[in-house]
């Protein structure tokens, strides 16, 4: 695997597929834990970052150290790259060939390091990733900044939209919904706590139930699982329910 991305980043440091090349002072390359479940996938370097060709350190970087601090994840233990890997003039948005041109590097990171989490941060990775894995991607503002937070599961992948931290500097309004977005990178990292002796664990290992449940909640995002939040509340439960409520009559009759 190092081998790997060590070759792949020395293709990249000598990329001239578009025009980005002739502006930029250095490429930056992905860089965290090869061996991490976890890659964050932002748009393009800043200026500080094509100065020193290191991933987050100008001002968006120090916004990502505070919201990881809420969520008890390190940089070390993250492996972090960008979708264009060139620093964009004026910090503009990149245009559509500079993407088609870069993409396939992502790819290759992707395929290299296998994360079982890939969490996209700001609109056009998003987009790009979404695209990839043939999740709907949202046409109007709001249902852009709506997706931010939910977690999409596909081909064995959990997929986790943020906003970018760049975006508190301009707005810093966005920081308290903001944090706690990236806080549920911490839950979807981890399985449910209650999951070892859960019904839904046994019923499907009893074939009884579809796997998308135990991805999406069990192994997935279970903040948001009703069983999880009445467990946590020492509520009564059946055990024939669903992590969105509902009552599986089938579940019942199986049995």
């Amino acid at each position: 695997m190092i081998k790997e991305i060590q070759e792949l980043n020395k293709e990249i440091m000598n990329c001239k597929k578009c025009s980005l090349w002739k502006s930029r002072t250095k490429v930056v390359c992905g860089m965290g834990d090869n061996n991490s479940k976890l890659m964050l996938i932002a748009q393009a370097p800043g200026e500080k970052e094509d100065k020193e060709g290191t991933m987050f350190i100008g001002p968006s970087g120090e916004v990502l150290e505070e919201l990881l601090k809420h969520t008890k994840i390190t940089r070390e233990e993250i492996y972090m790259t960008n979708l264009v890997k060139c620093m964009l003039p004026r910090n503009r948005k990149p245009k559509q060939e500079e993407i088609e041109a870069c993409s396939s590097y992502l790819d290759e990171e992707i395929r290299i390091i296998n994360p079982s989490i890939i969490s996209t941060l700001g609109y056009y990775s998003t987009k790009y990733i979404f695209k990839e894995y043939s999740i709907p991607f949202p046409q109007s503002r709001k249902g852009i900044s709506e997706i931010f937070g939910k977690l999409f599961i596909v081909a064995n992948k959990k997929i986790l939209p943020l906003g970018h931290p760049a975006s508190i500097l301009h707005n810093d309004s966005l920081r308290e919904k903001m944090i706690k977005d990236y806080k549920k990178l911490q839950v979807v990292i981890t399985d449910c706590k209650w999951f070892l002796t859960c019904p839904l664990k046994r019923f499907y290992e009893k074939g009884l139930l579809e796997e998308k449940w135990i991805a999406k909640y069990c192994k997935g995002d279970w903040e948001s699982c009703k069983r999880y939040q009445m467990e946590e509340k020492g509520e009564y439960h059946s055990d024939y329910m669903l992590p969105n409520g509902r009552i599986n009559e089938l579940l019942k009759n199986k049995l």
